[in-house]
């Protein structure tokens, strides 16, 4: 029974892992703020916002206001905001295929601006969010000439209010690196668990702590941006596997058979997860805007302490399957 249990737990934490991404373009780390500097005429009922820094366009529109419509790149109906807040999305627009990938991607022939629209509802709240390349810098690259504090992009979103034409014009700026004291506070902190982890060889409950802290700061970062803009599941996915891992060692660690090489095969697995995603947040440690409501210098910290915690107790791991000596669970 309990072998069945262990490897019920190992299946679910495989499955775990190899689910896929909810989108291919989920909001990331920037060093772009776009923000809404107008909307004319002013025009009571919607609200407009800029997600993950300068990555999508949020709309919310007030029930009962009117069909409210968002005007596509070549003037086509893209989306339209619905009195009783559904929301419906033109699938033969030219900025649906356009808007799926942050700098853009290739039209497909079923793409026609002068078509008969062909409209697909997408929400049901009066909200979403979608990627708008009139508000952001539309090059991987930075801006040539520009630096921190200069203006890199400006541009009209074109909406119809009840036949109403209405333009929100966006700016978007390039802002100041971050401190690095927070990533070096991390690198510290990850070296000093590492260190003491190794000493002492007992790395399940390290392990467990620091995927409890990655799993609440991907978990926030995962809740801080619209579904529809499909943020990834390894923010959480991740961290929450090595948990569960750590954990059943921890809670049974004398039973199925876990002797010294199986416990340390269990958590070198654990840790080369959690190294995983703290190698995915590499990006996440220099630009100046993180697509969380996290406090930026607190994800910073978790993310590097995690990184180099980690691979110290895969480390760990690795020289303790290969010792007759037992490792302690905790």
């Amino acid at each position: 029974m309990k072998r069945r249990l262990a490897a019920g737990l190992l299946c679910g934490v495989f499955l775990l892992v190899g689910s896929p991404s909810a989108s291919a373009d989920p909001p990331g780390p920037t060093d772009y703020r776009s923000e809404v500097v107008s909307i004319e005429p002013p025009t009571v009922g919607i609200e407009v916002e800029i997600i993950g820094g300068d990555s999508f366009v949020l709309l919310r529109v007030d029930e009962g206001l009117g069909i409210v419509e968002v005007v596509g790149y070549r003037g086509e109906p893209y989306l339209r905001f619905l009195p009783d807040g559904t929301v419906e999305e033109n699938q033969r627009s030219p900025s649906k295929f356009l808007n799926e990938e942050r700098y853009g991607t290739e039209l497909t022939p079923t793409a026609d601006a002068g078509g008969e629209p062909d409209w697909h509802v997408v929400a049901g709240d009066g909200a979403y969010a979608w990627h708008d390349h009139r508000t952001h810098w539309m090059n991987p690259r930075p801006p040539p000439g520009l630096g921190p504090g200069d203006r890199v992009a400006e541009g009209v979103v074109p909406l119809l209010v009840d036949g109403v034409e209405v333009d929100i014009t966006v700016t978007s700026t390039w802002e100041d690196r971050p401190s690095r004291l927070p990533v070096a506070v991390g690198f510290a902190a990850g070296l000093a668990l590492a260190v003491v982890a190794w000493l002492r060889r007992r790395i399940a409950g390290l392990l467990l702590a620091m995927s409890l802290a990655a799993v609440a700061a991907g978990a926030v970062a995962y809740l801080s941006v619209p579904s529809e803009t499909g943020p990834s599941w390894s923010l959480w996915g991740l961290p929450l596997s090595a948990a569960l891992l750590a954990a059943m060692v921890l809670a049974y660690g004398n039973g199925f058979g876990l002797v010294t090489r199986r416990r340390s095969i269990f958590l070198l697995v654990a840790a080369l997860e959690l190294a995983a995603w703290g190698i995915l947040h590499w990006s996440w440690l220099w630009p100046a805007i993180l697509p969380t409501t996290l406090p930026y210098w607190l994800d910073r910290v978790v993310a590097a302490t995690v990184l180099v915690g980690a691979l110290g107790a895969a480390a760990t791991a690795v020289a303790s399957a290969g010792s007759e000596q037992d490792m302690p669970i905790g």
